[in-house]
C-alpha cells in the first residue's frame, strides 16, 4: 500500500522550484516508491512568492513565515532551499519537529552549522538528505564503480574543476550570496562544496590541502528589491564583496592519491564548466556535466599511447533505467533532483539512509574551513578526521 507523506518548501526560489518538481515527478519514474509525496504547504517571505507556486504547483497552504510550515501537523517532510544564513535555524528546527529534512548545500554558514543540523537529525532519529546532487549522475556512479573495481589500478591523482560565470558581470547585484553574514564562503560554499563532495565520492577523505583564493570583483552594486537567482543592479550604492570569487586546492588523500581542486564563480566564457579526471596506474577516466551522460575512459596494459573510450551511461549505471531505456538517451540536471528525491523518499520509507547524508554535509564543510585556513596562512592544512 501507498501511503501518503506531507512535504513541503521553505524558499522559492529556482531550487525551491526544483525540488517541487522533483516531488511531482518522482513516482513517474520510481513507482515502486512506498510514499506519494502530497504538497502541503510553501513558504517564501517574498511577497506573492508562495502563491505563484501554489497556484502552479498545486500546495494547499502558503505562508510568509517558515515556522508555520514547521508547526503544521499535516508536514511530515520539509525541503529547505532557503538561503545559507537560515540554514541552520530551519534545519534544526525542522528535525526537532520530528519531520525528515532535505536540505540544500552546503547547510549553513560554517561546519558548525552543519554539524549542529546533522546533530539534531541524528537526536530526533529522522531521515537527512543533503543537495550533492552531481554525484547522482549515471555516468558519476558508473566511474565510482570503475574506480572501486580496481579497473584503473591505484589511483594517483585526481582533477576536479567548477568554473562558472553567473558572478562574472560587474552588474551582478549584491545579493545575501557575496555577504560573510548570509553568505559565508563564496564560491567555496557555492560550487567547492560540489567539488570535495565528488572528489570524497569517488576516490575517499581528503587528509591535507593547500588552498589559495581571491576576489576579482570586490565591489558590487546593492538591489533595489527581492532578488532571485543571479540577478544585475546598476545604479545602486556599491558595497563591497566580502567572499571569494576563486578557490585553487591541492589535496593529498589518505590512499595516498594527490588532486586538484579548482572552482570560479566569474570565469567568462565558462558555463556550468563541472567536471572531474581520475587517473590510475592503469587507466583513467575523464567526466564533463555539460556531457552529462558520458565518460571519457582508458583501460589496458599499454600504458603509453592508451586510447580513451567515450562509454554512455546506461540502464546499468545508477537510476538511469528509471528515465531511459538504452545508452544514450539523454537525462537532465533536473532529473538528477528527481533522483535525489526518490533517495530521500525511500530513506524515509525504509529507515536506512540512501544518497548524501548531513555527515556528507559535515565532511564537506570541514574541508572547506581548512581550505579557508590555508588560504589565510599560506601553508598546508591537515583536515581533522571525521
Amino acid at each position: 500500500m501507498v501511503e501518503a507523506l506531507g512535504v513541503a518548501v521553505v524558499g522559492f526560489g529556482w531550487m525551491g522550484r526544483v525540488h517541487t518538481q522533483a516531488y511531482a515527478r518522482v513516482r513517474h519514474h520510481f513507482p515502486a516508491l512506498a510514499l506519494r509525496p502530497e504538497l502541503v504547504a510553501v513558504a517564501d517571505e517574498v511577497p506573492g512568492r508562495a502563491e505563484a507556486a501554489a497556484e502552479q504547483f498545486g500546495f494547499r497552504a502558503t505562508t510568509p513565515n517558515w515556522r508555520e510550515v514547521v508547526a503544521d501537523p499535516r508536514v511530515h517532510a520539509v525541503s529547505v532551499t532557503a538561503p545559507n544564513f537560515l540554514h541552520r535555524e530551519i534545519g534544526v528546527a525542522v528535525a526537532e519537529a520530528g519531520k525528515h529534512l532535505w536540505i540544500e548545500k552546503p547547510v549553513g554558514l560554517t561546519a558548525e552549522d552543519a554539524g549542529a543540523v546533522a546533530d539534531a537529525v541524528a537526536k530526533a532519529g529522522v531521515q537527512g538528505a543533503v543537495g550533492f546532487n552531481y554525484r547522482n549522475a549515471p555516468a558519476v556512479e558508473a566511474a565510482r564503480a570503475l574506480i572501486a573495481s580496481g579497473d584503473l589500478g591505484t589511483v594517483t591523482h585526481v582533477r576536479v574543476r567548477l568554473f562558472s560565470d553567473y558572478a562574472a558581470h560587474p552588474d551582478s547585484a549584491l545579493t545575501w550570496r557575496y555577504e560573510r553574514a548570509r553568505g559565508g564562503s563564496g564560491v567555496l560554499g557555492d560550487l567547492a562544496s560540489h567539488g570535495v563532495d565528488l572528489a570524497r565520492f569517488l576516490v575517499g577523505e581528503i587528509a591535507s590541502l593547500s588552498a589559495d583564493t581571491a576576489v576579482f570583483i570586490p565591489r558590487r552594486a546593492r538591489p533595489s528589491g527581492a532578488t532571485a537567482g543571479h540577478a544585475r543592479a546598476s545604479g545602486g550604492a556599491l558595497g563591497p564583496v566580502e567572499n571569494e570569487d576563486y578557490v585553487g586546492c591541492l589535496l593529498r588523500f589518505a590512499s595516498g592519491a594527490r588532486g586538484v581542486l579548482e572552482a570560479c564563480r566569474v570565469s567568462v566564457g565558462e558555463q556550468n564548466a563541472y567536471g572531474f579526471e581520475v587517473h590510475g596506474t592503469e587507466g583513467a577516466v575523464f567526466w564533463d556535466f555539460r556531457r552529462m551522460n558520458e565518460l571519457g575512459v582508458s583501460r589496458g596494459t599499454a600504458y603509453q599511447d592508451q586510447p580513451v573510450s567515450t562509454v554512455y551511461a546506461g540502464p546499468g549505471d545508477g537510476e538511469f533505467a528509471a528515465f531511459q531505456p538504452g545508452a544514450a538517451n539523454a537525462m537532465g540536471y533536473d532529473d538528477l533532483k528527481v533522483i535525489e528525491a526518490y533517495r530521500f523518499l525511500r530513506s524515509i520509507a525504509e529507515g536506512t539512509s540512501y544518497g548524501a547524508t548531513l555527515g556528507d554535509a559535515v565532511r564537506s564543510a570541514v574541508v572547506l574551513r581548512a581550505m579557508e585556513r590555508s588560504a589565510q596562512r599560506g601553508a598546508w592544512v591537515t583536515v581533522p578526521e571525521a
